[in-house]
């Protein structure tokens, strides 16, 4: 007898159970095997029946730059990089004029970043970022934004100029560009007036390079007036370009209305809706008669030389004259003022005389010139003459309110 394990005696049919059991085992152990090589330790135990599989693994970091590779992105428009699967760690966006970085804002949690200033024109920016993936894995990205060039760049001035503290219920607000606007709606729509009180008006184009606001009568005292020009990045048509963003605050003052009539000679003066003093006056002669119509006061000068040669009628010329004029103040681009005319005091009250000027006494002069500032009104009526057109400054008021709300872009 041998020592160790008794011998087992099986019959025929348990050997062949027992071989099919131990080919089994020996697959097991073979796929065992294999995924352990490829897969690692680890792996085994989620390949055991009824084992819990594995995670799968996590994605890396992916980071994306707004209109990277682009040459024609909108300076008014952030540069903005956002990640996917991570947090981002930096961000640098450098202007390659200047070599200089650019302000920027990490949002909560580093998913984006976004400049916080303006970009320009014709410019281009270098980009670069840092993320951690989920992974652990940190990545980085980098491109270039580059920004369109206008083949022009309009800058919107003002009337009237910021700074100026106050002016009368006719005045119009005027933007001119320095350069012609094709797409007067998307100019209209960079262009914000809000009042207080509260008072609705519309714009109208004069021309391509100027629109006038007005609301549909004269403004109520004591509005306050805010115009806001986003024009920076706004495509005004044909390869021009808004130059810049710009607003200014204009106050309205007391209502000063005088009513100039042709056929009685005399002009009534209205503050705030009363009349308070009566003038006699000379309107233009019948040759030379004065516009009829609502006149907006844009000057005012203690004298000025008048020169009939401005419109044609030079010396030697009959009806020339060059002549100084003290006590002006304009209410059109037509040569027309109220002013002190002390050689026709005469007619003043029974004869228009005038080249379609409104002739005052001296006295008379003094007091309107006291009482009376920019965007003052002085009502012309029974003149003889033709309306004072739209555009010559300012003849916003003549156009009903209809036709004015039809000269809007938007309309």
């Amino acid at each position: 007898m041998n020592g160790g394990a008794p011998a087992l005696h099986l019959s025929g049919e348990a050997r062949r159970r027992v071989s099919i059991a131990l080919g089994a085992t020996s697959v097991v152990i073979a796929v065992l095997a294999l995924i352990t090589a490829t897969r690692g330790p680890a792996a085994i135990s989620s390949a055991l029946p009824g084992a819990t599989p594995a995670a799968p693994p996590k994605p890396v970091a992916a980071i994306a730059i707004t209109s990277a590779g682009a040459t024609q992105l909108n300076p008014a428009v952030p540069v903005s990089v956002e990640v996917a699967h991570g947090t981002l760690q930096s961000v640098q966006v450098i202007d390659s004029k200047t070599g200089k970085p650019l302000a920027g804002e990490m949002a909560a949690g580093g998913a984006s970043w976004h400049t916080t200033v303006g970009l320009s024109y014709a410019d281009s920016y270098q980009v670069s970022a840092t993320a951690v993936g989920s992974d652990g894995q940190v990545v980085h990205q980098s491109g270039t934004v580059a920004t369109v060039k206008p083949a022009a760049q309009a800058y919107p001035s003002f009337i009237p100029a910021p700074g100026q503290s106050s002016v009368g219920v006719g005045q119009p607000l005027v933007v001119k560009f320095d350069h012609p606007v094709s797409d007067k709606a998307a100019a209209e729509r960079a262009l914000t007036v809000t009042t207080s009180p509260e008072q609705a008006g519309s714009w109208y184009w004069i021309s391509p390079s100027e629109v006038h606001y007005r609301p549909e009568s004269y403004w109520k005292p004591g509005t306050t007036i805010q115009l806001n020009a986003s024009m920076f990045g706004v495509d005004l048509g044909k390869g021009t370009f808004g130059q810049t963003n710009r607003s200014e605050t204009v106050h309205v003052h007391d209502s000063w209305v005088a009513k100039a009539d042709g056929r009685s000679e005399t002009m009534q003066i209205f503050h705030n809706g009363s009349l308070v003093n009566t003038m006699p006056i000379s309107l233009g002669s019948p040759g030379h008669p004065s516009h009829s119509g609502p006149h907006v006061i844009s000057d005012k000068q203690p004298s000025i030389t008048m020169d009939s040669c401005t419109y044609g009628v030079c010396q030697g010329d009959p009806g020339y004259y060059k002549e100084k004029v003290d006590l002006d103040e304009r209410i059109s681009n037509d040569g027309e003022f109220v002013h002190a005319a002390p050689w026709s005091v005469g007619q003043q009250g029974s004869d228009n005389v005038s080249h379609g000027c409104v002739n005052l006494s001296p006295t008379n002069a003094q007091w309107f010139f006291d009482h009376f500032n920019v965007g003052d009104v002085v009502e012309i009526t029974n003149s003889g003459g033709p309306t004072l057109p739209v555009y010559d400054t300012y003849g916003d008021w003549a156009v009903s309110w209809t036709q004015w709300q039809d000269g809007s872009a938007l309309n």
